[in-house]
């Protein structure tokens, strides 16, 4: 199994970090840490040297930092990632959040951002990973006008199945959290989207399945056997499937 994406560099995780990664050492085949800002970023990279062939990072910058972060703190993040290029596995999370941000400034400078990293990523020839919510049919129009970026993920895909059709008919991917234990339309999209375009994901430390808990890489094999019942077909099936899917993504 591989957690396709998750936060171990985190707060959350200060107290029991080593303690998590092992657990999840006994599980998975590897992991994919995802930064969200230029200080996370700076973690992220450390965690998958000291957990060489074990966690790989990918660099980005969360739109819910674009109302707060100026152009300038964007080109820091993009002229570090350039710097660590060959060390990095994806650009993300980057994207945007129209659950959150309502005002149609702000929406736009997420747009102008997410626009810039992907040109980033078409230059560099790298996967990027989508954080988007109430905007995926906008985020599946961006990238599509980029020749160059080799594979795009959806990462915890929450649009409608319209959209997780075309995004499938391209073949990009859509990642399944933790939320389909819990969540009824999370549940429902994933019965319905292709095994070919799924990778597996916790969003750690995000998203328990109880929604009260920290989350942790190791649960996603709830994931797997969750997609393995709702579509009526063998646990390792989908395990190899989605690991597959994982390793071309991302190269590893």
């Amino acid at each position: 199994m591989i957690d396709t994406h998750c936060h171990l560099d985190f707060e959350n995780f200060n107290k029991d970090r080593e303690e998590t990664i092992k657990r999840s050492e006994q599980d998975l085949t590897a992991l994919i840490n995802s930064g969200t800002s230029f200080e996370g970023n700076i973690r992220t990279l450390q965690l998958s040297k000291e957990y060489d062939g074990f966690i790989y990072p990918s660099f980005g910058f969360h739109p819910l930092q674009s109302a707060n972060k100026s152009c300038e703190c964007v080109d820091k993040v993009l002229s570090q990632t350039a710097n660590c290029i060959n060390e990095i596995v994806a650009i993300g999370e980057v994207g945007m959040d129209f659950f959150y941000v309502k005002d149609k400034l702000q929406r736009d400078k997420q747009i102008d951002i997410f626009k810039k990293f992907c040109n980033f990523a078409n230059e560099h020839q790298k996967p990027v990973l989508i954080h988007c919510r109430d905007a995926e049919k906008k985020a599946l129009n961006i990238v599509n006008q980029f020749d160059n970026i080799p594979s795009v993920v959806f990462h915890c895909y929450s649009g409608s199945l319209k959209t997780a059709k075309k995004i499938e008919d391209i073949g990009y991917f859509m990642s399944a959290s933790t939320m389909i234990e819990y969540s009824k339309k999370h549940q429902e999209l994933f019965s319905e989207i292709s095994l070919d375009n799924i990778l597996t994901e916790t969003d750690s430390p995000y998203l328990h399945p109880s929604r009260r808990k920290r989350n942790e890489p190791s649960f996603v094999s709830l994931v797997i056997d969750k997609i393995a019942e709702l579509k009526e077909i063998e646990v390792s099936v989908v395990n190899k499937t989605t690991e597959d899917n994982a390793k071309n993504v991302f190269n590893i």
